[in-house]
């Protein structure tokens, strides 16, 4: 049988699955990809944006959900104010959020704003209120955790995009596009999860 992988830019405001349960009204994955039987490899909240990974294949799911099997992810965030030393210091040795210290992660900040499209609709500027953008790389994939880690060292998320899974990148796939991974992205994903793909 042969396996579906792909990568999917989610718009802001998309739910990270094919049906909505809750008849919110808010569009799901369904209105993007046309493929049966392929779910998200994780999931990334209604208010962000940017990699998911899906699948047919449900090792492979499995493996990379599995919280023991620690592999990147790369997030770029949009902060209200400029975080300084002393946070982003705080942020890498990890932070307390609902009585769970996270895990130790690569935290920088960007020395420019990253070439994004808009986000549609634009995130809410103040005026006397500087942003800045900080790039987060996780292992570990707790609920809105980037949001709740920024917010608990002073600065609140106002815009969130994850750029990478692993070696598998955004690039140049604009938001609500897909595409089949090529067979070196797929070789380099069954030596990462030492899964025959």
């Amino acid at each position: 049988m042969a396996w579906e992988y792909i990568l999917f830019n989610k718009p802001y405001g998309v739910l990270s699955q094919f049906t909505d349960p809750q008849q919110t009204s808010h569009p799901t994955l369904k209105e993007f990809i046309p493929l049966p039987d392929i779910y998200p490899v994780g999931r990334l909240d209604r208010d962000s944006e940017g990699l998911l990974l899906l699948t047919s294949n449900g090792r492979l799911q499995n493996r990379l959900c599995d919280p023991q099997f620690a592999h990147p992810r790369t997030y770029w965030a949009q902060v209200e104010h400029i975080p300084d030393a002393e946070a982003l210091q705080h942020l890498r040795g990890g932070v307390v959020i609902r009585g769970y210290r996270t895990r130790p992660a690569q935290v920088s900040l960007l020395s420019c704003p990253p070439r994004l499209p808009p986000r549609v609709p634009p995130i809410r500027y103040r005026k006397h209120i500087p942003t800045a953008w900080v790039e987060m790389v996780l292992r570990e994939g707790r609920n809105r955790q980037v949001r709740r880690m920024t917010a608990a060292v002073g600065f609140p998320t106002l815009r969130l995009v994850r750029v990478a899974i692993a070696h598998l990148a955004l690039d140049d796939l604009q938001p609500g596009q897909w595409r089949h991974l090529s067979p070196a992205e797929i070789h380099q994903l069954a030596s990462l999860t030492r899964l025959p793909l």
